[in-house]
């Protein structure tokens, strides 16, 4: 059992990812033909049952009953996430994952590719991660790296520096799912030592808007913040879409691109056909290191 309510958080995001495999190739949101060996076997039984098309729809649908648009932003912020790692101009040499949970990009990538990929994140998910890996796949790859963090506390560049990696200009990092439940200090400090990398290295990341976070404005999702933020202060950090080019500049970034549910309706959900809509309560930003 996890010893905090953050760590527990690693599975909502895969059972909606195995879930989502489910459906048709055409109306998939994302494709992750991992995430249901990642579960432990109770969700695995969940997820097989979602096969049956009436209960996967039942499922979606309590899903957006509980938190709306929260199901397409959650599948949608991975696809664009797997788009800039499969996005042959960036050329990337090396992937880091900060707070990797049961994220299977990892062994998607080494299933064609050698590209040394870093997961950090607390100690409990990192050792329920490689239980979960070894049981999927057998072993972890020789090109998966994984260590323990606490973004409270450690220092990201030196963990990563004692686990071998080397940046070299081209590193994408990957912060998906994370921000919210971190405190404000430890989220700008994680900006600030983020701050070191080599210019040319790109840096994905997500987080809720700082309005929900505040209570001024909750976007229709009043369930949401009575779980994340009024039972128990889960989520503790938020950002405004309008802010984030300018504190990312303020640590040596560049904003290109800013994902919300207006891009998710276009890029991903009308070519699916599904009548479905994204939330706005939870964004994704790509940027440069100048």
């Amino acid at each position: 059992m996890a010893p905090n309510p953050a760590a527990q958080t690693a599975f909502g995001p895969m059972v909606l990812a195995a879930v989502e495999h489910h459906e048709a190739a055409g109306r998939r949101l994302v494709d992750d033909d991992l995430a249901e060996s990642f579960l432990p076997a109770r969700l695995r039984t969940l997820v097989r049952l979602t096969r049956f098309g009436p209960l996967r729809a039942a499922v979606i649908a309590a899903s957006e009953r509980a938190g709306p648009g929260l199901w397409a932003s959650i599948a949608c912020r991975k696809r664009f996430i797997d788009d800039k790692v499969s996005d042959p101009a960036a050329e990337i040499d090396t992937v880091v994952i900060l707070g990797s949970g049961l994220d299977t990009r990892p062994y998607r990538i080494a299933r064609y590719s050698d590209l040394p990929v870093y997961e950090l994140d607390q100690a409990v998910n990192i050792e329920r991660k490689t239980a979960a890996v070894q049981r999927a796949l057998g072993d972890i790859p020789a090109s998966v790296h994984l260590a323990g963090v606490d973004f409270e506390h450690d220092d990201v560049m030196t963990v990563l520096a004692d686990n071998g990696f080397r940046d070299t200009g081209r590193s994408l990092f990957i912060w998906e799912g994370v921000t919210q439940y971190l405190t404000p200090q430890a989220l700008h400090g994680t900006f600030e030592q983020l701050r070191a990398v080599v210019p040319g290295s790109r840096l994905v990341f997500t987080y809720v808007r700082q309005d929900f976070i505040d209570g001024t404005n909750l976007h229709g999702a009043e369930a949401v913040y009575r779980k994340f933020r009024r039972r128990r202060q889960v989520w503790k950090s938020g950002m405004e879409p309008e802010s984030v080019e300018e504190i990312l500049r303020g640590y040596g970034w560049r904003v290109i691109e800013q994902a919300g549910p207006s891009y998710y309706r276009d890029l991903y959900i009308r070519p699916t056909g599904r009548k479905i809509s994204a939330s706005p309560i939870e964004w994704t930003a790509l940027a440069i290191k100048d």
